[in-house]
């Protein structure tokens, strides 16, 4: 089963991904612009995809930074597979996929693109989204805590062939203590410090997700509100430095190094 892999991650602006959560193309191309070169990765997701179709993508790609389709395609493995394959040649480096989609879905997704863009799109399986805790869970007749579940659906993703994940800030430590160095993380639920947590119910800051092992973080309203987006944008990247430096020698492999 091949396995996704994604481009070399170096400095602390590359592991920030800022959501271009914008409600039409000019006013998300402006948005990008403000943050240029403070920013390693645009997020385009469901809204502003939904709004303003593939020509969101090209956002990313103008504003030299790389691009990560949100669209967490969840559907039987030929549609999904379809989809990885009509995506393919945007350039996007990463495409999320709810990981309870399946094991079949899954890895027809990871085969598709590393067929089609010799792995340079990585597949991120969603565990649990940030909007969810224990008592949704339970709701939706989830046994156990929140954290459990998104082990139990990263196992079947990994077994799958996924590599890269996305997860809370609340299971990224158990993510990478259950996957290891090899393993792709992104979390999002992050929020700076002295900043709101909004509708995110499992949040951290960008020190903090970083620290515990997530090789990349995303950030929305903090940096899309603020008075100077750049200066948020570097802000939230002097945080993430400050989470590398907090790891433990040897205890996660650089991005950098990864095959």
């Amino acid at each position: 089963m091949p396995a996704a892999t994604a481009g070399a991650v170096e400095s602390p602006e590359s592991r920030l991904i800022f959501a271009l959560d914008f409600p039409s193309l000019s006013a998300a191309r402006a948005g990008a612009e403000k943050v240029r070169g403070a920013v390693g990765v645009l997020k385009v997701g469901l809204e502003l995809f939904v709004k303003e179709g593939p020509a969101a993508f090209a956002l990313a790609r103008e504003a030299d930074a790389a691009l990560f389709a949100d669209l967490k395609l969840h559907d039987i493995p030929e549609t999904v597979e379809r989809a990885v394959g009509s995506l393919a040649p945007v350039g996007a480096r990463f495409v999320t996929v709810h990981a309870a989609g399946g094991a079949a879905m899954l890895a027809r997704a990871v085969e598709r693109a590393a067929k089609e863009t010799n792995g340079k799109l990585m597949i991120l399986a969603v565990t649990v989204l940030t909007s969810l805790d224990d008592e949704d869970m339970q709701a939706q007749g989830v046994s156990g805590r929140s954290r459990d579940h998104a082990l139990r659906l990263a196992r079947v993703a990994w077994s799958a062939g996924v590599r890269g994940f996305v997860c809370s800030p609340a299971e990224v430590a158990a993510l990478r203590a259950e996957l290891g160095p090899e393993a792709t993380l992104v979390t999002p639920g992050v929020r700076p410090a002295g900043t709101a947590a909004h509708d995110q119910k499992r949040v951290a800051t960008p020190e903090e997700a970083i620290a515990e092992g997530a090789d990349y973080v995303v950030l929305g309203r903090p940096i899309r509100d603020a008075k100077d987006p750049a200066a948020a944008a570097r802000a939230a990247a002097k945080e993430i430095a400050a989470g590398l430096a907090r790891r433990a020698p040897g205890a996660v492999a650089s991005p950098a190094t990864r095959g």
